[in-house]
């Protein structure tokens, strides 16, 4: 049995950690006079530096500590939080990101330009104590003209006897107290059990601290500020004599001897100096008792698990497959008992597997919150980023593959779409530009949206641009989808000049492509003026669907069951009326439909009574005319090979129950086609 490597545990940690302190510093943006986002992203810098330090990341822990103290600065009221000390730790945060994922690697001295960016966001002020870790050396700052008055403080507390299993290192917190000042460290062992009853992963060792510090009672209570809950903590101010005198307690006959050394600066030379003190007595819970009230609620799983599993899930589906197949065809009953039973299970096995796949949208969001404030920043402009519909959950696979076609979309919407702030108040406008993501589901599909309210897309000059590159001819004639659908040619661009932003004509032919992958379409709405919309239709899940089993011929082929929208009969008299024209009519509307015979060139003659399955993508609806309708089938999505990629009637396959293989038919494709004829029609008549 394979155990999870601790620092594999921490990056996984750490990111996460990084993502909130993002989050935070990214509302903090349009908050800046709020104090909670303040702690927030303060407790985020904390913790990042402990436990970096704990996993052995010093440079880590020593930049962290940096921003740390810039944001505690905050927290006293000693600076103002500025939209500049934001981007500043914005960047810094880059950095500690680099230094988690590669801590030996050398990073030159971004350090150090970071913390001079830094001290520069906080007025010159220094953003590094003296005591601070010295792996990064902050930049030089003007000191204080006047010393603060130390207090002396008597820190007494103990942790749970499982703190150490579950990863708070008791050294860290005295660590950090004693950056705050000198400090007196006693170790209480009287509560330290029998060596025959003594569980080495559990902690009965108290502390009692003498403190001399320029720090205030919130300094000591920031060290303790992510235990508090879990731990016995007792903090009472001293004066200067009881100071003096606090260390030698009365001695008194304890159960066994407490052993106190001196952590205060001291000379290498110097040694510490040793006495018994009075045991301070210590209450605890139960270790179970702990263990139970704190049992996880979650459990980390590595994501080449869940797909290992859904190949198995996918094999069983097949499998039971098979034995319906063999079942139906068999007159022994409890075969067929044993068949329903293995079926119905299977089904539930599958749909439970779908949901462990299944992730919500926001964690996609979410990423594009900092790209925005990077890219209002980089391009002057005004910008609100809206998101909707961050609920919506999708295939984890879809979430990966679609992080960067939507980067290219956001950057796009910004650069060519949204106006300068004196262009949009000149025509009218706000000041600020918006962009807006969103996502809903809409049956097998999840339609991801990205909509501004720019300018909108120049028809002139995408046909001008098409016409000069020879993707059209000139003059030729195009409907509005067709012409804005341009814009995803390789090579295209509008730009007058190539900037960091776009100019290349590369990233909406990656989008295209992406999404083609993803067996999704994409759709184009835009308003001169008004802006524009770009809607990505991508499927629910890329593993396994529940599948409409049809015949054409002697062939068998899959509808993903979402698309289907209603079945019915066409007899051979109403399929011959209807040769030259290809439409039924449904509830007072004609639909076009295709004969899946002729296109797929089977050879073969019509049934006596064929089916017509209606399909439809969004408000688009085709009929496909097929000679019958087996069933539905729990269809495990098998990709195409490399020699069928161009073949875009069919999205993928699966094995059926006999072992042969059935192509699963792409209904965007389908659709479009059925519109296409219908459009051509309607021009010959």
């Amino acid at each position: 049995m394979s155990t999870l490597d601790p620092v594999a545990v921490f990056r996984t940690e750490a990111a996460e950690c990084l993502e909130a302190i993002e989050t935070g510093l990214l509302d903090l943006t349009h908050q800046l006079d709020n104090k909670d986002l303040v702690d927030a992203v303060f407790r985020g810098l904390h913790t990042l530096k402990g436990s970096g330090a704990m996993f052995g990341f010093e440079a880590l822990a020593a930049f962290t500590h940096h921003c740390e103290t810039a944001f505690d600065r905050v927290r006293k009221g000693e600076v103002a939080a500025t939209s500049e000390l934001v981007a500043a730790v914005l960047a810094a945060q880059d950095h500690m990101r680099a230094l988690v994922d590669q801590p030996d690697a050398d990073h030159g001295d971004i350090g150090h330009k970071l913390l001079a960016q830094l001290q520069a966001a906080v007025g010159g002020k220094e953003v590094a104590p003296a005591a601070a870790p010295a792996a990064v050396s902050a930049p030089a700052a003007v000191r204080d003209a006047t010393a603060k008055k130390k207090n002396s403080w008597r820190i007494r507390f103990s942790l749970p006897a499982n703190s150490m299993a579950n990863g708070t290192n008791p050294l860290g917190l005295l660590d950090e107290l004693r950056d705050l000042g000198e400090c007196t460290v006693r170790a209480d062992t009287s509560a330290i059990p029998p060596l025959d009853a003594l569980a080495p992963t559990e902690l009965h060792i108290s502390w009692d601290v003498t403190l001399t510090s320029e720090q205030d009672r919130s300094a000591i209570d920031d060290v303790f500020i992510f235990v508090l809950d879990d731990m016995e903590l007792s903090v009472e101010e001293i004066s200067g004599q009881a100071a003096a005198t606090a260390a030698p307690i009365e001695e008194k006959v304890a159960p066994a001897p407490v052993v106190a050394a001196s952590v205060a600066p001291v000379p290498p030379a110097a040694v510490p100096e040793f006495r018994p003190v009075e045991a301070v007595p210590a209450k605890r819970e139960a270790p179970a008792a702990v263990s139970q009230a704190k049992a996880a609620e979650n459990v980390r799983v590595p994501a080449e698990r869940l797909d290992e599993l859904m190949d198995r899930v996918g094999e069983l589906v097949i499998a039971q497959s098979r034995l319906s197949q063999l079942a139906s065809a068999s007159t022994d009953i409890a075969l067929r008992s044993v068949s329903e039973e293995i079926e119905r299970l299977s089904g539930e096995l599958r749909d439970t597997m779908m949901v462990l796949r299944m992730v919500p949208v926001a964690t996609l969001f979410s990423r594009f919150r900092r790209l925005v404030h990077d890219l209002a920043r980089e391009t002057g402009k005004v910008i609100e980023l809206v998101t909707e519909g961050e609920s919506t959950e999708v295939d984890k696979t879809v979430i990966e593959r679609l992080a960067d076609p939507l980067v290219h979309l956001v950057r796009n919407s910004i650069d060519h779409g949204l106006e300068t702030p004196a262009d949009r108040l000149a025509s009218g406008k706000t000041e600020a530009g918006t962009v807006t993501l969103s996502a809903r589901q809409a049956g097998g599909e999840v339609i991801i949206s990205i909509r501004d309210d720019g300018r909108g897309i120049n028809r002139e000059r995408v046909r001008a641009k098409a016409e000069s590159s020879g993707l059209i001819q000139p003059g030729q004639p195009l409907s509005d989808s067709e012409l804005l659908q341009l814009i995803f040619a390789p090579g295209f661009s509008t730009a007058a000049a190539i900037t960091n932003l776009s100019g290349r004509g590369v990233g909406m032919d990656v989008v295209k492509k992406t999404v083609e992958a993803l067996r999704g379409a994409i759709d184009i709405v835009s308003v001169p003026g008004q802006g524009s919309e770009v809607s990505l239709r991508i499927p629910l899940t890329l593993a396994i669907i529940d599948g409409l089993l049809v015949r054409v011929g002697s062939g068998r082929y899959v509808i993903p069951l979402s698309a289907v929208e209603e079945c019915l009969e066409l007899s051979l008299e109403e399929d011959l009326r209807s040769r030259g024209r290809s439409f039924i009519s449904l509830r007072d509307s004609l639909v076009p439909f295709l004969r899946l015979r002729d296109l797929f060139r089977t050879g073969t003659k019509p049934d006596v009574h064929q089916k017509v399955v209606v399909i439809s993508t969004g408000t688009e609806r085709v009929g496909l005319v097929v000679d019958q309708i087996i069933g539905d089938h729990q269809t495990v999505i098998k990709s195409m090979s490399k020699l069928h990629n161009n073949v875009a009637t069919f999205s993928g396959a699966t094995i059926l129950g006999d072992g042969s293989v059935a192509l699963i038919l792409d209904v965007g494709h389908l659709v479009a086609a059925g519109q296409q004829q219908e459009a051509q029609l309607r021009v010959a008549g």
